[in-house]
């Protein structure tokens, strides 16, 4: 099979970084150290110039695979958070749905032997994967003490839909982690329906597959549903925790709320 130009650049920067004897960073979920992280199509220097602009905050694209495991970033800091926030013992026994479930996180989630463990996805990649739609679930009222969405509400086609079924299906006390990219610099969300093309969304939203751009009105919109914001910052809840050893966004906030 011949390789691409681009796929060899990227087996060579992989090799390099497992290869160097300078591993100062080290991936926190398969616990290699490594010499650096993979970047996303190119990293910030081939982003599109409004997210760079507006200095869009989510995935650190720069450092964003671990070049042994291929966790992401945004897994990786999700892991963290869990950890420092006290999380994993209330998983167990727990009720959990959990929407695109990333394969490392999927798999600690499953660990803390919750006593349901949905995992969903409009889409579903697996056999273990429900097909769900965010906008209309299949659960009854006040079903789960987890609902986990991580990075999905920017590909949701009505916000407030997505957030009034949330709500609905989470026990009163139940946590919702809704992590998704914003732009601080941004008073409103940003979505036009005339922005239908991948291109168009790529360079309006900062990828082809999303339909919005939050700004920071992002956290008063999911408080406004009722729920009681539990948002924390890296420097707050991982203040001893070196973002870039670890290859996460150090700007990238906990969005963590509760029923």
């Amino acid at each position: 099979m011949k390789l691409s130009a681009q796929k060899i650049i990227r087996l060579s920067k992989r090799y390099a970084m497992l290869a160097s004897p300078l591993k100062t960073k080290q991936c926190c979920l398969c616990g290699h150290k490594v010499a650096g992280f993979l970047a996303h199509a190119g990293g910030w220097k081939k982003a599109p110039q409004l997210m760079t602009a507006l200095k869009m905050v989510g995935s650190d694209i720069d450092h964003f695979a671990c070049p042994v495991c291929y966790s992401h970033d945004r897994e990786r800091h999700q892991w963290l958070y869990w950890q420092a926030a006290g999380l994993l013992p209330r998983m167990h026994g727990a009720h959990i749905l959990h929407f695109a479930p990333e394969q490392h996180l999927a798999q600690r989630v499953a660990a803390q032997q919750p006593a349901t463990y949905i995992k969903a996805d409009l889409y579903p990649n697996a056999a273990d994967i429900q097909k769900v739609d965010l906008l209309q679930m299949p659960f009854t009222d006040d079903q789960f003490n987890f609902l986990i969405a991580n990075h999905v509400m920017e590909h949701v086609a009505n916000v407030s839909q997505a957030l009034a079924e949330i709500w609905r299906v989470l026990k009163p006390g139940g946590w919702a982690i809704l992590q998704t990219p914003y732009c601080a610099t941004l008073q409103h969300t940003w979505e036009d329906a005339g922005i239908q093309s991948t291109t168009q969304r790529l360079a309006a939203y900062g990828q082809e597959d999303h339909v919005r751009l939050f700004g920071q009105d992002i956290f008063t919109r999911i408080e406004a549903i009722g729920f009681s914001s539990l948002v924390t910052t890296h420097n707050e809840l991982l203040p001893n925790t070196s973002s870039k050893k670890y290859g996460v966004n150090l700007n990238e906030p906990f969005m963590l709320f509760r029923k």
